[in-house]
């Protein structure tokens, strides 16, 4: 048995993160094992092929929902790495670490020293930006953030169009404002995809003191009494087990953390004896409080031939790998989504509650609907859903799958939302700077107008946005369904930690890649016992007139 300070389990964003900075001081002996493999491949590697290693089981969990009753039934992909690097290797690339008010929100929640002041020190620790930083947006850190290149006209009209229906613009959705419509960040570094593996697990990789297994499945977190004390984990057919002087941190993600605390001993303690599984800390909130984001694709034709659709042919795709593979430029160094927006979708909501990515092509996010015409969409989604869903165990076994619920679109507001994501889109495409470029409404169609007739649309036709979260929240010791401390210490137990989306004590306005990684910076902090980072006295935007105002 190897003996290690610190066992990190799962090298995905967070875990990539906790590698390098619990390994940068030398006297830290620190194991991460991840169940996935390299990372070296073109697909992950180069940010226009975003849509195929989502979709490979060599390097997805292909993690399905259970019928989900909002939705007519439907079961929903829930993809989540399984690779050095984890969702961060094969996600789309998206930098936006939400709105300022989502953190103070996580601070009235329980999370005690994570409001925006808190957290803004280390979104700025962690990243490097192409600009240069300022105030709120860093110069240094291993996180690359750029601009896409805004070369084709269907962006600008985008943000013309928001502009002409009377919404704001904003200079920076990470600065000072995210209301608005403006640029969005990608993590790309030179034409790559910045990945967490390759922007902190890759250089801590070359240090003696950090040692990563793959393909190595980790099964229990062993305990003695209710220290944990290491892990056991299966490696081409061999079970090890290996021990942890001072901590074992789960990274595992909003899917695999809570069930390895289950499998553990720590979660409900009725679902805990349901699969036979000895009850070591009753703790009822493991798993619960499931929450993502939902969008869907609003496409229109376009009559000019403009658009991304001229470079989907076999040959077009081949040139633009084979130039990418030569200048890392091109058509293949970016992954298209490089303007956004947040708005707020009625009068008396304070903050943006709904995300509009622009994308110059009409097609589904896996790639599988591919164009068949010449189109650009908004995605576009609700940011605070008032459902929620569970992770639960499937079998004691864990090698199966657990069962997934989101309970998608279950709460009458949703639907609201979702109405009103359709009616401003509509409106936004209707402007006059698209009149040189606007053909007909392919989806949801121009017939889809009434409550009734955009219900059945989005049962039928909305997606996932890939932000499943909450599942082992951060909140306060009275709060029963609370699984970590704001240290990220594990309620009920010493020696583990949670550090991952999954402690999120509810879902921020935006992708999640950033504030995961953020957390993690954060949390790093905490177990080194180190004093956290000054707050920043940065101010943030807050519409005037959010009272009685949709805009």
């Amino acid at each position: 048995m190897d003996l290690f300070d610190y066992i990190i389990i799962g090298a995905g964003s967070a875990g990539c993160v906790l590698a390098d900075r619990l390994s940068a001081d030398a006297r830290n002996r620190v194991l991460v094992l991840e169940y996935g493999g390299s990372d070296r491949s073109i697909f992950i590697q180069m940010p226009s092929a975003l849509s195929i290693p989502m979709n490979m089981s060599r390097y997805n969990w292909m993690y399905e929902s259970e019928p989900e009753p909002g939705l007519g039934g439907r079961r929903m992909h829930c993809p989540r790495g399984k690779v050095l690097g984890g969702s961060s290797s094969i996600n789309g690339l998206v930098y936006v670490r939400g709105n300022p008010a989502d953190f103070d929100r996580w601070e009235e929640e329980g999370a005690n020293g994570w409001s925006y002041a808190d957290v803004l020190p280390y979104f700025r620790r962690a990243e490097s930006r192409r600009d240069g930083g300022n105030e709120y947006r860093g110069t240094d850190g291993p996180l690359a953030t750029r601009y896409g290149e805004l070369k084709n006209p269907l962006y600008g009209a985008f943000l013309e169009a928001a502009q002409q229906a009377g919404y704001p613009a904003t200079d920076d959705i990470n600065g000072h404002a995210q209301e608005g419509f403006g640029r969005m960040d990608m993590t790309v570094k030179d034409g790559v995809r910045w990945s967490a593996a390759n922007a902190y697990l890759k250089p801590a990789m070359k240090r003696s003191n950090l040692k990563v297994e793959t393909h190595a499945r980790v099964e229990r977190i062993v305990f003695e009494g209710r220290r944990a004390v290491g892990i056991v984990y299966e490696q081409g057919g061999t079970r090890l087990e290996v021990r942890a002087d001072r901590e074992v941190i789960l990274s595992g993600g909003p899917i695999n953390s809570p069930q390895l605390l289950k499998l553990s001993g720590i979660g409900p303690a009725s679902e805990l004896r349901e699969h036979g599984i000895n009850v070591l800390a009753d703790r009822p909130g493991v798993g619960e409080n499931l929450q993502d984001h939902l969008e869907f694709y609003f496409q229109m034709a376009s009559t000019q031939p403009i658009t991304l659709y001229s470079s989907m042919g076999l040959v077009a795709r081949g040139m633009i790998g084979l130039r990418w593979l030569l200048r890392r430029d091109g058509l293949g160094a970016t992954n298209h989504f490089e303007t956004c927006g947040f708005i707020r979708s009625r009068p008396g909501v304070p903050y943006p509650d709904l995300q509009y990515h622009f994308l110059p092509l009409a097609v589904t996010y896996d790639g599988k609907g591919l164009a068949s015409e010449h189109g650009f969409q908004a995605h576009v989604g609700p940011m605070r859903s008032k459902s929620r869903g569970w992770v639960r165990l499937a079998s004691p076994d864990p090698k199966d799958k657990p069962r997934i619920f989101f309970n998608y679109m279950s709460h009458e507001d949703d639907r609201a939302e979702m109405r009103a994501c359709v009616r401003l889109t509509r409106e936004i495409f209707a402007q006059k700077a698209f009149d040189p470029y606007r053909g007909r409404e392919i989806q949801p169609g121009a017939d889809v107008v009434t409550d009734e007739a955009i219900d059945a649309f989005i049962a039928e036709k909305v997606e996932s946005a890939y932000h499943p979260s909450c599942t082992c929240k951060m909140g306060a010791g009275s709060d029963p369904m609370a699984v970590v401390d704001s240290e990220a210490r594990v309620f009920g137990v010493a020696g583990l930690r949670v550090v991952d989306s999954s402690i999120m004590p509810s879902v921020t306005t935006g992708n999640l890649n950033a504030p995961t990684i953020m957390l993690a910076e954060k949390a790093a902090d905490h177990i080194l016992g180190k004093p956290a980072l000054a707050p920043s006295n940065a101010p943030y935007y807050v519409a005037d007139n959010w009272q009685t105002a949709q805009r």
